[in-house]
Parts: C-alpha cells; sequence; structure tokens
C-alpha cells in the first residue's frame, strides 16, 4: 500500500490547516491501552494525489495493538494518530484527483497512521467508493480484510472441493477467508476458537469442524481429519501442530503471526512429513499490484451489499473510548471487528 500521507508521514504531510482542528486519538505512552488519549489536532491536509475524508468509521486492527504496545521499536513517534482504516465521505480532493470524488462515499487506506480522527487524508490509490447500500461500519471490517483473505487463497492455489483449515478465524481476516472458501466450494472448512460460544458463531458462517488452539477438535466435534489448505494467522509456538494436519499435496500459507513468531526449527515437521510433499509459504498483500487489490476490495464490498458476505462487526463505540476498544482486543474477547465512530 502507499506511503502514509495523514497523521505522522512524510514532512510534506504533515502540513496541516491549523484553523481547522480535530479531535483524534494520539498514543501518548507505548504499552497498555491506557497510552491512548482523546486530544485535538490540526486537520491534516491535502496533498496531491490525495483526498481529505470526513470519518464516519474506523476500523480497529491487530496492527494498531501491535503499534500501541510498542513492539515494533522507535519507528513510531510518541503523538503519532494510530489507525489505517476509515470509511466515509470525501470532502476535498487534493491536486491532480478529479473533483467528481468530492461527496463521493469511501473506504480508504490511511497508511500505519492517521485514521482515528474525526478527518482523515489518504492516497487515491488507496481508496474504494462504496456501494450506497453498504454500511460504514460494514465497510471498515471488510476492506482491509477481504483482500488479504481473497489472495491468500489464490496463493494456496485453493480450488473448489478441497478442504481449508482457518487458524485464528474468530477475527475479521479469518471470517472473511472462511467465508470466501466456502463461497468458493471448499468441500469443508476447519476453524480454531476458543470457546463453544465462538464455534457455533463461525459454523453460521460456513465452518464444519472446529478445532482448539492446539489443533486438537473442540468438545463434540470430530477428528480434524486432514486439509488441502491451512491459512495462519496466529503462527507462534503451536505452529508446526497444524503443519501435521496437511493432507499430501497440501499447502501452508502464513498471513500472520499475532501469536509471535513459530520456532525457530519448525521447517523439521515439513522435512520429518517429506513423503506428503507439503508446501509452506508467507503471504503479504503487498505484493499484489494495486489495481488487483482495488478490483479485489471492490468486487467484495459488491458481494456484501448484495448480501452474499457477511460483515461482522463486534462492538461500535465512540472515538473517545478506543482504549477501551484496545482493552478488548488485548483481552482475546473481540469477535470480527470493533469499529469507532467520531
Amino acid at each position: 500500500m502507499s506511503t502514509t500521507v495523514g497523521f505522522g508521514g512524510s514532512r510534506s504531510a504533515r502540513q496541516t490547516n491549523e484553523e481547522s482542528p480535530v479531535r483524534a486519538i494520539t498514543i501518548e505512552k507505548f504499552g497498555p491501552a491506557e497510552g491512548l488519549a482523546l486530544s485535538e489536532r490540526p486537520e491534516p491536509a491535502v496533498v496531491a494525489g490525495s483526498v481529505l475524508i470526513e470519518v464516519e468509521a474506523i476500523g480497529v486492527g491487530g496492527v494498531d495493538a501491535v503499534i500501541r504496545r510498542g513492539t515494533l521499536g522507535s519507528s513510531f513517534p510518541v503523538g503519532m494518530v494510530p489507525g489505517s482504516e476509515v470509511a466515509g465521505r470525501v470532502t476535498q480532493a487534493g491536486e491532480g484527483v478529479a473533483g467528481s470524488w468530492v461527496g463521493k462515499r469511501v473506504w480508504a487506506f490511511t497508511g500505519t497512521s492517521g485514521a482515528y480522527a474525526e478527518r482523515a487524508v489518504a492516497h487515491l490509490d488507496d481508496v474504494t467508493e462504496l456501494p450506497d447500500a453498504l454500511r460504514s461500519s460494514d465497510a471498515v471490517a471488510l476492506g482491509g480484510a477481504g483482500p488479504v483473505a481473497h489472495f491468500a487463497l489464490e496463493h494456496a492455489r485453493f480450488e473448489a472441493g478441497q478442504s481449508v483449515l482457518v487458524r485464528g478465524a474468530a477475527g475479521s481476516l479469518g471470517i472473511m477467508a472462511l467465508q470466501l472458501a466456502a463461497a468458493a466450494g471448499a468441500s469443508a472448512i476447519g476453524v480454531t476458537t476458543s470457546s463453544p460460544e465462538r464455534g457455533r458463531r463461525l459454523r453460521d458462517l460456513g465452518a464444519t469442524r472446529i478445532l482448539d488452539r492446539t489443533a486438537q477438535p473442540a468438545e463434540g466435534d470430530d477428528a480434524p481429519g486432514a486439509f488441502d489448505v491451512v491459512i495462519d494467522i496466529v503462527g507462534g509456538p503451536e505452529l508446526p501442530s497444524f503443519v501435521e494436519l496437511l493432507a499430501p499435496n497440501g499447502r501452508f500459507v502464513s498471513i500472520g503471526v499475532v501469536g509471535g513468531y513459530p520456532p525457530a526449527d519448525f521447517g523439521m515437521t515439513l522435512m520429518r512429513l517429506f513423503q506428503r510433499s507439503l508446501s509452506f509459504a508467507t503471504f503479504s498483500l503487498d505484493t499484489v499490484p494495486m489495481a488487483e487489490r482495488n478490483a479485489a476490495r471492490a468486487d467484495i464490498f459488491a458481494r456484501a451489499a448484495r448480501g452474499e458476505l457477511r460483515a461482522v462487526v463486534d462492538g461500535i463505540l465512540p472515538l473517545a473510548d478506543a482504549a477501551e476498544a484496545h482493552r478488548r482486543m488485548d483481552a482475546g474477547t473481540v469477535f470480527g471487528r470493533i469499529v469507532l465512530t467520531p
């Protein structure tokens, strides 16, 4: 995705309109959620190739929590506005952007900062127009996660009639991978989850097998069997146990490490299972051309507007309650996506 153009971006992007302050959340101290604070900031300036958006909904993502904790080191400054995903209405177009964008409802990626605010700036390459029937809160549950899930399944060479396991299925990314696999004709879809209630909700979305976090069948469920594809959002020390669940010629695609990095010797599991001809890959949306990402996102929005895909919103909180949203994420109680509204 393109370089950040909102709060905390390059020098030119940090030029602001001092006469139009906006309410925003800033990270005043890295670590616990209490380090997030509501403040007033100058409105971000619109630069060439970008648009200003009156924000209606903000997606609270896992990467926001990682940045807030300070896990990624000193590359992020104290006082930054976190967040990367908004939906709202374009109110101003920068140089080189057609004036017809003004007034349109859009989803936008703001970079690695700038979204937790009443107004945000995004480069036009990172903006997708929304169908009239799609709510802004639903857009931020779909817009970031949907293309990653779509292209991860493509990267895994998934085909109709094959089985899929989604590890870490209760977040917005896992929920999208589950739904897209089901819609594409998966023969069976396994998921991992932490409670029977979550398992029931995932079955309602298309899951057919429920596993716990150690790759064992959940209470009352059948043995997991083998899967043609594993889409893994978690990583962590249990990753080798899920490699074991691959069928012959199975493909394992890692798209996140929210549970930490896997053991350094996890590749030995692949070697021990050499005769199964297994494959392990990583996937990042950064490797997909921008035009293809945006086309996939627009298709997902259209399908959701028609009722073919479901946006799962765990809760909608006011912007001032961003710290509470992060506390829920840290506690692992979120199913789907939490949304903030200015």
